[in-house]
């Protein structure tokens, strides 16, 4: 027996999690709460898919259906879930019966549900990714300045700090930045193609990623004489949160990853 959870995004059979990606659920879900309906593939795009995104709608679709197939154990040939009514649309065949209440059609409601560890509301995955993705940016952008840059750094740390010093704080910026742009270019890529198991691998890299993200939190400082020593402190403390902040995003935009 299947299970749709609409709150979470998950589809269970027999109590086990099978791995589906947002749009072929999303699919799922638009079709349960139309069981034996003709869904048409127009009402289908106008759900799915903003007015103001430009895609290959008929290749996204069809992509889409045969993953929920794939999911579900079906087949176009022979459908025990979704048929294909030619040049209409698709239907749902088998009966829905919303857990708690009597067997009808799914639920209207699609209220989030809450996440199972932080205890609040799921918000969408493609706002969590997003965000994830923007931070990955933001240190790449560091990263880029501060070796096109690294003359300029050093000598901002050569007028404060004895040359043992400065050699060290030069090197670390050269090394870190040349560890983190692989890092993030990874992080992107992951994010961007919604790879399931990023949030187990993000958390697995956490204790790397951390103490790189704290150290390049007094980057601002390189900066200081430009933007003062009072906004250089804000802009740390603003940074030395961010890490936490990639974890939460990746934890809510993947769930069912989980490291005990």
């Amino acid at each position: 027996m299947f299970e749709a959870d609409l709150g979470s995004g998950e589809l269970r059979k027999n109590g086990t999690r099978i791995r589906l990606q947002e749009q072929p659920f999303q699919l799922l879900a638009f079709l349960l709460q139309h069981p034996q309906q003709v869904i048409s593939r127009a009402e289908l795009r106008e759900k799915l898919w903003a007015a103001d995104t430009f895609v290959d709608f008929d290749h996204s679709l069809n992509t889409a259906i045969n993953k929920l197939r794939e999911a579900l154990g079906d087949s176009a040939s022979s459908p025990r879930f979704i048929e294909t009514i030619a040049r209409r649309g698709y239907r749902f065949l088998a009966p829905v019966e919303v857990l708690g209440s009597s067997p009808t059609s799914a639920p209207q409601d699609e209220s989030p549900g809450l996440h199972p560890e932080l205890e609040v509301p799921l918000p969408h995955r493609s706002l969590t990714r997003a965000l994830f993705a923007a931070i990955q940016v933001m240190y790449l952008s560091f990263y880029a300045a501060a070796l096109i840059n690294i003359s300029r750094a050093d000598e901002i740390t050569r007028s404060v700090l004895p040359g043992g010093a400065v050699m060290a704080i030069t090197a670390a910026i050269m090394i870190t930045a040349g560890a983190g742009i692989p890092l993030r270019c990874y992080l992107i890529s992951a994010v961007a193609f919604d790879h399931q198991r990023l949030g187990q691998k993000f958390l697995k890299l956490f204790p790397v990623i951390f103490p790189l993200d704290e150290l390049w939190a007094i980057a601002p400082f390189l900066m200081v004489s430009k933007i003062g020593i009072g906004a250089a402190f804000a802009a740390t403390a603003a940074l030395v949160y961010v890490p936490f902040s990639e974890r939460t995003l990746i934890r809510l935009a993947y769930p069912e990853h989980r490291v005990s």
